[in-house]
């Protein structure tokens, strides 16, 4: 899909294209700014727009009729509605009215209805945003991703090119329908308010990570071919898994010989040219004034003739037809032979993939992700003649082309369809026809005439008998039945803190971390020790607690945190780029922000705080924009002593460069958890060994297993009934079978010596010793003694070895 398509107006439609001449935009375009519905008022202005556009680019777009319904719904100030669907019910009076279905119309007024209703909270800043994201994640009719990010570039270097979609044309059922049947079919996915945001705190919930340097973790390699993984993920199994079926069976030729390699044999081998190695032994026979002179007048035979070098441009295109018509089994039948040709071992050639719809769009097969994107790709057209002949007729300059074209067998029965292929035979190397039985058939076209080359029949029923079970994701609160064991927010100890940060702050005295798993840690820095001689490098640095997880905040700008009056924290964020200032209530999770793109804020200003307020601050410079910590989101202008703000500034960045460094590799995945023939408990290839007096740390393991624990989600099981539970945010909790030994916990990190504590005790790393901690602290070497080696020796004498 091109860019005008997308943005393309109608007449008689619900909305238009319109200037609103008070308003000026960035780009320099000033002309169609705002969609607006005729009699009833504005839907949105073009920037406000392509801000959305561009956060679901990468689920793919809607169509865009959905879209600004959708947006006018879901608006927080006056909506008429009745005026909306007075334009949506008069489309059925048209001439084409009578194939838009009545039901349709009613369940997307329903939709429309119930996004109105939905609390004013859910319509506005980043959680209208997820709303959108919610709703039309894997909707039907999407423009995929990378065909969106296109359109969206386009737009951004041409801005003027939406003059030529504000032009309307006549109005076709496809585009109504389109429009209007993927809202009914939203309302079935979710046809009450509450389903609505149910689903949205799923996305929420989920943090969205951009950018992101992400911890290192244990993982396992494996060795599986892309077509062994498209057979291993459900999206793709039925594609993967009919591949090498008709690899086995493919008789179209896979790479082509340069002129220089085509056998030739016979008497055309015979040459008066070439290397002296290569003349014919019956030459040297005859005497040597004759042989001399055969020579000089290039009369001497030779057995290879003299071929000129020449480079073997190959190129194939292969066109998938992405019609109504070719949906379902058909589909899925087209490209699998795609990608057996693509992916075939013998074939070493360029190749391009097209689907063609109402255009032809490029697309790539070469990442699972792109299958499954592309597989979803459907065109509204019920036969693309004409996509076909106009990808036909342009100029292709490449110097060896083979052009396939994938269809529905059903297809070739279109009078259309089958005047461009005919037209076009000469262009149109290969023709492939699927079906829904599973029968293949490809032809070749060679000197204006089609020949049929073979059929391949697939066993469908047998090759997708035993489809992959879904692979479950991971969370942190999902045990046997498909949950993982509830984890509490914190334990006896700190936690490690994480290497790799978002941001650090320093408030009222206290530190704070924004990690990159988006959780909000307190931190503190100490120099009084129990036992320096254990705290390695008598560094002053100190572990973490977990304040708030799950913060819905994207990785990116700048940011400050205060708290407010009810001791709430708030979480400042400046994203310069998009000059878009926010606030987070991280206890109650309100969300407001404001665009300051009118305040003319320069680059050099940096996000602080200060004396109770939020700064936007430029040191040595005595204006600033104050940002307020209390309601609502609002920025002035102010002039102040910036004096008193620099030599603050400096004090927290040298408070907070003390952090610098402080990030401790977290051990966070984990797998094979047993013990060893020295006794010792092996955790992921690491051994928990006593190196020195009173210290305890985890290193390379180099003995063999004695014994292996059972893993199930985040909990081990030793035959004996001993249990250890994994928290990937670097705890372990231990729970002996035995009532005489206490459930005690200990740090994973590979870095550094490692601490024990229960409920009541502590020893070993006072990194990880909360501040003002009540427990008692005891040598290491008797923690160790009595919980620790107490729970291996139980292991090793109940359980029973593997």
């Amino acid at each position: 899909m091109e860019l005008k398509e997308y943005f393309q107006s109608y007449k008689n439609y619900f909305w238009e294209w319109v200037t609103d001449e008070d308003i000026s935009d960035d780009s320099g375009y000033n002309e169609n700014n705002l969609i607006s519905i005729p009699n009833v008022g504005a839907i949105t202005y073009r920037p406000y727009l392509i801000g959305v556009l561009k956060e679901l680019q990468p689920q793919g777009l809607p169509p865009l009729g959905s879209l600004l319904l959708v947006l006018y719904a879901t608006q927080n100030n006056y909506v008429n509605l009745d005026g909306v669907f007075y334009h949506l019910k008069r489309q059925t009076e048209k001439p084409f009215g009578r194939d838009i279905k009545n039901n349709d119309i009613e369940l997307a007024i329903k939709f429309l209805e119930n996004l109105c209703h939905l609390g004013t909270s859910y319509k506005k800043g980043q959680n209208k945003i997820n709303l959108l994201q919610t709703i039309f994640k894997n909707s039907h009719n999407l423009v995929s991703g990378n065909n969106a990010e296109l359109i969206l570039k386009v737009l951004e270097k041409r801005p003027y090119k939406i003059e030529e979609s504000a032009i309307k044309e006549e109005l076709t059922d496809s585009v109504v329908s389109r429009d209007i049947r993927n809202l009914s079919l939203l309302h079935e996915k979710f046809p009450t308010t509450e389903s609505l945001i149910n689903a949205m705190r799923g996305i929420i919930d989920e943090p969205v990570l951009e950018n992101e340097v992400v911890e290192e973790e244990t993982t396992v390699e494996t060795d599986k071919d892309f077509i062994q993984e498209l057979i291993d993920d459900p999206k793709t199994f039925q594609v993967g898994s009919l591949i090498k079926r008709i690899w086995s069976g493919l008789k179209i030729p896979m790479r082509h010989l340069s002129p220089g390699e085509q056998p030739i044999g016979g008497i055309s081998d015979m040459t008066n040219k070439g290397e002296l190695h290569r003349m014919l032994l019956s030459e040297f026979a005859n005497e040597d004034e004759v042989f001399m002179n055969r020579v000089a007048n290039n009369e001497a035979l030779f057995i290879q003739r003299e071929i000129p070098p020449e480079e073997n441009i190959f190129e194939r295109i292969i066109l998938i037809d992405t019609s109504l018509k070719n949906w379902g089994t058909p589909k899925v039948l087209a490209f699998a032979s795609a990608i057996a040709v693509i992916k075939h071992p013998k074939a070493h050639s360029e190749c391009e993939v097209f689907a063609l719809g109402q255009t032809s769009i490029p697309i790539s097969l070469n990442k699972i992700k792109e299958v499954i994107e592309n597989l979803n790709q459907v065109s509204p057209v019920l036969e693309v003649s004409t996509s076909l002949n106009k990808f036909l007729q342009e100029e292709h300059t490449e110097k060896d082309l083979e052009v396939f074209f994938i269809t529905n067998q059903e297809n070739l029965t279109d009078q259309n369809l089958q005047k461009v292929i005919h037209e076009n035979r000469d262009r149109l190397k290969f023709l492939v026809t699927t079906s829904s039985d599973g029968e293949l058939n490809f032809y070749k076209h060679h000197k204006g005439t089609r020949k049929h080359l073979q059929k391949i029949m697939l066993p469908l029923q047998e090759l997708w008998a035993n489809p992959p079970k879904n692979k479950q994701k991971g969370g942190r609160n999902v045990s046997a039945n498909g949950k993982k064991t509830d984890l509490p927010l914190n334990y006896p100890l700190l936690f490690p803190a994480p290497s790799h940060k978002i941001a650090t702050f320093l408030f009222e005295g206290e530190f704070f971390i924004l990690s990159n798993k988006k959780q909000l840690l307190r931190t503190y820095l100490s120099g009084n020790y129990y036992d320096k001689h254990n705290y390695e490098y008598f560094k002053i640095h100190r572990g973490c607690e977990v304040l708030f997880e799950d913060i819905s905040v994207k990785p990116r700008g700048e940011f400050a945190l205060a708290r407010n009056k009810q001791q709430h924290y708030i979480l400042c964020q400046y994203q310069k780029d998009k000059k878009l200032i926010s606030k987070l209530n991280i206890n109650t999770k309100e969300y407001s922000e404001l665009n300051v793109t009118g305040l003319n804020i320069p680059d050099s200003y940096r996000l602080i705080y200060f004396n109770k307020s939020f700064y936007l601050h430029q040191e040595t410079n005595s204006s600033v924009f104050k940002v307020n910590i209390e309601g609502n989101i609002s920025v002035e202008s102010e002039f102040v002593d910036n004096q008193d703000i620099d030599k603050n500034q400096a004090k927290v960045n040298i408070e907070i460069a003390k952090l610098n460094r402080s990030g401790i590799k977290i051990l966070s995945n984990f797998n094979k958890i047993g013990i060893n023939t020295e006794n010792n408990l092996v955790i992921s290839g690491n051994a928990l060994t006593k190196l020195y007096v009173n210290s305890l740390r985890l290193e390379k393991n180099k003995y063999n297993f004695k014994l292996l624990a059972e893993q199930n989600k985040n909990k081990v099981t030793f035959s004996d009934g001993s249990e250890i539970i994994t928290d990937s945010r670097g705890m372990l909790t231990f729970n002996s079978s035995s009532n005489s030994i206490p459930t005690f916990y200990m740090p994973s990190t590979d870095y550094g010596y490692l601490s024990l504590a229960t409920n009541t005790e502590f020893g070993g790393s006072e990194y990880y010793l909360p501040e003002n901690s009540l427990l008692k602290v005891k040598k290491m070497e008797d923690m160790y003694s009595e919980y620790l080696k107490a729970f291996i020796d139980q292991i090793l004498n109940y359980a029973v070895e593997n």
